[in-house]
């Protein structure tokens, strides 16, 4: 788990352990945005209904294209740190010959 000292020490990386934070932190602003587009599509069917319809559907489509980048986005992250480790390990491994 994440320790304070850790902040001061290079010895480990601390993103893998705050990544999901982040993850979540983003989810979640993408939701707010996408509710407020979906009112804000709502509230423009009163004046257009096909412009306020359309600008619903891009709400929709949003949250859900956003949520799906902000994943692959924080896999590779993580993809990039276990490639760190990974490499770590079979550098190590081969110094013990």
């Amino acid at each position: 788990m994440f320790d304070f000292q850790d902040l001061f020490q290079w010895d480990r990386f601390i993103t893998p352990t705050i990544i999901k934070t982040f993850y979540w932190l983003v989810i979640g602003l993408i939701v707010l945005f996408g509710i407020s587009g979906i009112f804000a599509g709502l509230g423009a069917m009163a004046i257009s209904p096909f412009g306020g319809f359309i600008q619903l559907l891009a709400s929709i489509t949003s949250v859900v294209v956003g949520v799906v980048f902000t994943r692959i986005a924080a896999e590779f992250v993580l993809i990039v740190f276990r490639i760190n480790e990974h490499l770590g390990a079979i550098r190590d491994q081969g110094q013990g010959h």
